[in-house]
């Protein structure tokens, strides 16, 4: 049967190869409906229970999706004129910026004081230009002893100030309202530098975030995939030595790339950092078919068989391999689809796309191209041929050692698993290429951090807030809260109602306490929000009924395990001290942190179907029970020992690595069935012994098995030099397990094999000996 198909390939050869490109450049078409998604809630599922009870927060207050700026002097401090007039200028220029609700900095923060019976609501800094030293001072003294403003609008030593931006965006078109916002902001800073060159002015906040995403997709596609290119292009040369090979590998790559782009494209995906390294993913693992392909095709001409022939002979050898190695690493992928991270599912979808056209391709398309090319190869003996046979007598020497001395490393490697620990930051999703990273750790270093954590309490009844009662319990959370060491600043409304009441007491200092009386409480309410101005009212802190509130925390920068320890102790004070208060607990930086758990819980799932389907395909494929369950040992134990070098020397994952185990499965299982495929054949059809078909195996295939692994860990490394830090820990942790494949499967799978059969054959001469 495969005989036919091969003279068929060869007959029709032209007529395949256009009807490849055709198809290709059909389904490549879908490409241009590939657009890159800029809402950090792409990376969750819609129903992931921590974003719901976000979006209730959301429908319930102001959306809080936000700009930072913060302005930061080259010299002295923000309480100058000169200061405060550039503050005051950005502060308005802001409201320009598109789908902004709310402008807030020190400039227009509601200032309330007593004028006799009357209660005054001014903005803090008014007529810049005819400030005296003592309003300044008076301003400056305001402004630090005002727990809204410190640690958010405004440095605890006055030597930066923010202006935080509102932004509530339409979401008619989510593709181009966010760049709409971050490009308008970054015009309007680039004219506002100009005209004030004594200033630093630094961007963050969600809305930056939520455009760093595209930004790093954009920067990885612009600057990797033509870099693996180039590592590929030389690597296969390299080890090929043949112009015409190269050309054909390459032909290959690109196809099942563009396809694989395509198809997604058609499918309605949307691009994010995890997605957009699929490209270089698709690229690295398209090399292994076409290497396996025409190391044999090349190895045969060598030996003096004619084109044709040599084709026909590497089909022969290569089909089956190569279609159980695309199968197991397509399953390796589609395994992401149990994560709970769209965007790596996206990431496994597509990459399976490009893993099953690369083998359709290799199969179908490559052997009609290598018979159009020229190829001109002297007959000789490889010198890695050389190096496989030196290798070969190595391990078959050495085979007890290698077993005891490998299976004990293995078992260390093993033994400090346990070592990581699961810990993430989500700002250091990016690196310090990205102006966002750089930015958010320079405001959070002076002012205020992204990192936050909101609190919806919820009174029994309409207008239940000002109920003393309620505020009292409030009060005593906030003033909990600003204890605990994660804390930066507070927002709530219980600083508003005490300055109120100090202010309706005649600015008298030892009234600043909270009302004891709801309706009073509820009418300094009322004559405070009508005389706020437009755009600045308590719609953000309190809902439409006045039944709930919503305190924002901001925190400094912590990792995963921190986030959800701050959000437990929390919700522990609010069970035990708030009783008959319903309390919500959500933020962007709750849901990276219970993401993370989430996804490790649910990849162990996926990398445990994988494990399955892969043993039956295996066992089957092997036509051994026995072999197919000892081949599991070097399958799983690379990832084994490459998470325990990553404990010895990193030891905190996060969410990237949680879908290392079930992707690199199905690729390392690549090296375990070659070599097995060649033992066996060599075992069954030539009737070798265990030791002879170990060195038939890796005279046959060690060269090729050594030129992917160099290939994909290369590929694979590129993907480590990522902007985004998903990327480029996934990138370095499964070249490490790639590595450390070729390694097991060269110096312990060998020995283990020749360890079964001499254990065999020990066996079959027990009844000899007992019959003689």
């Amino acid at each position: 049967m495969l005989s036919k198909y091969s003279d068929w390939i060869l007959r029709w050869r032209y007529v395949v190869v256009i009807i490849t490109l055709v198809s290709a450049f059909m389904l490549a078409r879908g490409g241009e409906n590939l657009v890159f998604t800029n809402d950090y809630r792409y990376f969750f599922s819609e129903d992931n229970p921590q974003l719901l009870e976000f979006e209730a927060l959301q429908d319930t207050y102001t959306k809080n999706d936000n700009i930072y700026i913060m302005l930061d002097p080259k010299d002295g401090e923000v309480f100058n004129r000169k200061y405060l007039s550039a503050l005051k200028e950005l502060t308005e220029g802001s409201w320009q910026i598109p789908y902004s609700i709310r402008v807030d900095s020190i400039t227009n923060f509601q200032h309330t004081y007593a004028e006799q019976d009357d209660l005054i609501v001014i903005d803090l800094v008014d007529d810049v230009d005819n400030l005296s030293a003592d309003d300044l001072a008076y301003i400056k003294n305001v402004a630090l002893n005002e727990p809204l403003l410190v640690h958010r609008l405004v440095s605890e030593s006055a030597n930066a100030a923010g202006v935080n931006v509102t932004i509530e965006l339409p979401g008619k078109n989510e593709i181009t309202e966010g760049p709409e916002v971050v490009s308008f902001t970054r015009n309007m800073i680039k004219e506002f530098e100009q005209e004030y060159p004594e200033l630093d002015v630094y961007t963050t906040g969600i809305v930056m975030m939520n455009n760093a995403f595209p930004e790093a997709s954009i920067s990885d596609m612009k600057n990797l995939i033509p870099f693996a290119f180039l590592a590929i292009i030389i690597g296969l040369y390299l080890f090929l030595r043949s112009i015409s090979a190269t050309i054909a590998a390459l032909i290959v790559i690109i196809l099942s790339i563009m396809m694989g782009m395509g198809t997604a494209g058609w499918f309605g995906f949307k691009l994010t950092p995890p997605s957009a390294s699929a490209p270089t993913m698709i690229l690295t693992l398209a090399v292994a078919d076409c290497v396996h392909f025409l190391t044999t095709f090349l190895n045969s001409m060598r030996t003096g068989m004619d084109k044709f022939t040599a084709i026909k002979e590497s089909l022969r050898v290569n089909f089956n391999p190569i279609f159980l190695t695309s199968l197991t690493t397509v399953i390796g992928f589609l395994s992401l689809n149990f994560s709970d991270v769209p965007p790596f599912r996206d990431l496994g979808n597509i990459t399976a796309m490009g893993v099953t056209y690369a083998f359709i391709l290799s199969i179908f398309f490559l052997p009609a191209v290598v018979a159009i090319l020229p190829f001109k190869v002297k007959q000789r003996v490889d010198k890695k041929t050389k190096l496989m046979q030196g290798i070969a007598e190595f391990v078959i020497a050495k085979r007890k050692t290698l077993l005891w001395a490998m299976g004990l490393v293995i078992i260390g490697f093993i033994a400090v698993i346990p070592r990581n620990e699961i810990n993430d930051k989500f700002v250091e999703y990016f690196d310090e290429s990205i102006e966002f990273r750089r930015h958010t750790d320079y405001v959070a270093d002076k002012v205020t951090g992204l990192y936050s954590i909101q609190f919806s309490l919820e009174s029994s009844d309409s207008g239940g807030i000002s109920e003393p009662q309620f505020l009292n319990v409030m009060d005593e959370f906030v003033a909990w809260t600003r204890n605990q060491s994660e804390v930066m600043h507070v927002n709530a409304v219980s600083d508003t109602f005490k300055r109120l009441n100090k202010n309706m007491h005649g600015d008298d200092e030892k009234l600043y306490s909270l009302p004891d009386n709801r309706e009073l409480a509820a009418q300094y309410l009322l004559l405070y929000e009508m005389s706020l101005p437009y755009g600045l009212d308590l719609n953000d802190q309190i809902n439409v009924d006045k039944s709930s509130t919503r305190i924002s925390t901001t925190l400094k920068t912590l990792s995963t395990t921190e986030m959800l320890a701050f959000e437990e102790k929390s919700r522990k004070w609010l069970e035990q001290n708030a009783a008959g208060i319903k309390a919500a607990i959500s933020s962007p930086a709750v849901i990276f942190s219970h993401l993370a758990m989430r996804n490790i819980d649910s990849m162990i799932v996926g990398t445990l179907v994988a494990l399955v389907l892969i043993s039956i395909i295996l066992i089957f494929a092997l036509r051994s029970l026995k072999l197919g369950l000892i081949s599991l040992i070097p399958n799983l134990a690379p990832i084994s020992v490459a998470f325990g070098l990553w404990g010895i020397f990193v030891s905190e994952i996060g969410l990237a690595l949680s879908i290392v185990a079930g992707m690199t499965l199905g690729i390392v299982v690549d090296d375990t069935v070659h070599f097995m495929s060649k033992y066996l054949r060599a075992k069954r059809e030539k009737n070798l012994s265990a030791t002879e078909a170990v060195r038939y195996a890796f005279e046959n295939v060690g060269t090729a098995l050594l030129v992917t692994t160099v290939v994909l860990a290369a590929g694979f490394l590129v993907l480590a030099m990522s902007a985004f830090e998903l990327n480029s820990a996934m990138g370095l942790l499964t070249a490490v397990t790639i590595v450390i494949a070729l390694i097991i499967d060269f110096l312990f799978l060998p020995p283990l094999l020749i360890a079964l059969e001499e254990n065999r054959n020990e066996e079959d001469l027990v009844p000899d000996l007992a019959s003689s």
